[in-house]
């Protein structure tokens, strides 16, 4: 008997762990430190806790990555609030199920030194963009606060070289840049910036870096158990600052730099806190800018946008 139980014993010992969920994720960009979160709930174990095993993707065309989640190519993705909505309109099965960065990082970027002192001083010159409709829409609506339309400057399109194009002269003011990287990257090469802040020019907030899921066959469990490792992992990074920097820098050369810490540092209290939680009249309220914007042709209602997890 002893030895039948024995052999039980060493027969559970053996049994195979079960088989972690494979989740595939797609970045919006470039691993950096916007992306704090997923990297640390990866290094420190979190993911695996919850019994998933998370392939961490950049893209090689950063407009590919919402459009793959819809077409079923992978689980989630990271995405943009704004660039959701219109994704929705264009007939993408997506939804945003969490908030990785809780709070506007795009600016109106000018040079700290230069002659724009307020929006009200770009009648005459030129903008540079990178990614057409939104950004209009959000520069359009900055400069009519100051008396100005679209009308009034020249747009030039300079293919995600923002600060490169700011410094050199060849625009005087670019909109989309984001604060915790633009204005470092231009100060430590001696250029300092300065940003005009969409949200206090009348813009109204939305959160900039959401996860979208594919709304006909996302898996409610599995991203439940996705953000609440993400969740971990932030509460990690606001706890330990100094400790989850290095633990980041420390996956890849490349991001052990001076750009990328002071954009660490300057990115901590943006990470979403609750990144399950919703705020539906934000949506509410972004969705109405953009179809006042003539940028949509109807207006969603907000669970057809956006939904909370938990709730599932």
């Amino acid at each position: 008997m002893k030895s039948i139980i024995h052999a039980l014993v060493l027969s559970l010992c053996a049994a195979p762990v079960a088989a972690q969920d494979q989740v595939t994720l797609l970045l919006d960009w470039f691993v950096n430190p916007d992306h704090g979160p997923i990297i640390i709930a990866q290094e420190k174990g979190y993911f695996a806790d919850q019994d998933l095993a998370v392939e961490v993707i950049a893209p090689a065309d950063p407009s590919a990555p919402a459009k793959m989640v819809a077409a079923g190519q992978a689980d989630l993705a990271v995405s943009y609030q704004p660039q959701l909505h219109l994704q929705i309109h264009e007939g993408l099965s997506l939804v945003r199920v969490g908030t990785l960065v809780a709070t506007p990082l795009s600016c109106l970027l000018v040079l700290a030194d230069g002659p724009i002192e307020t929006p009200a001083d770009l009648k005459g010159r030129k903008v540079g963009f990178s990614v057409g409709g939104v950004e209009e829409a959000v520069l359009g609506h900055v400069l009519s606060t100051h008396g100005l339309t679209l009308e009034d400057v020249e747009l030039i399109n300079v293919n995600w070289s923002m600060s490169p194009a700011l410094m050199s002269g060849q625009v005087d003011a670019v909109i989309g840049a984001f604060r915790n990287f633009e204005l470092n990257q231009m100060d430590i090469e001696g250029a300092p910036g300065r940003c005009f802040y969409v949200e206090e020019e009348g813009l109204p907030p939305y959160d900039e870096l959401i996860y979208v899921a594919n709304k006909t066959t996302m898996d409610p469990d599995m991203i439940r158990r996705f953000l609440a490792a993400t969740e971990k992992a932030t509460q990690y990074i606001v706890n330990h600052p100094v400790e989850s920097w290095e633990i980041f820098a420390g996956t890849a050369p490349e991001l052990n730099d001076e750009l990328n810490r002071r954009a660490w540092v300057d990115t901590l209290s943006r990470f979403a806190l609750r990144p399950t939680a919703m705020d539906a009249g934000r949506y509410a309220a972004f969705e109405a800018f953009l179809h006042d914007a003539g940028l949509i042709p109807s207006i969603n209602s907000v669970r057809d946008i956006a939904i909370d997890v938990t709730a599932q």
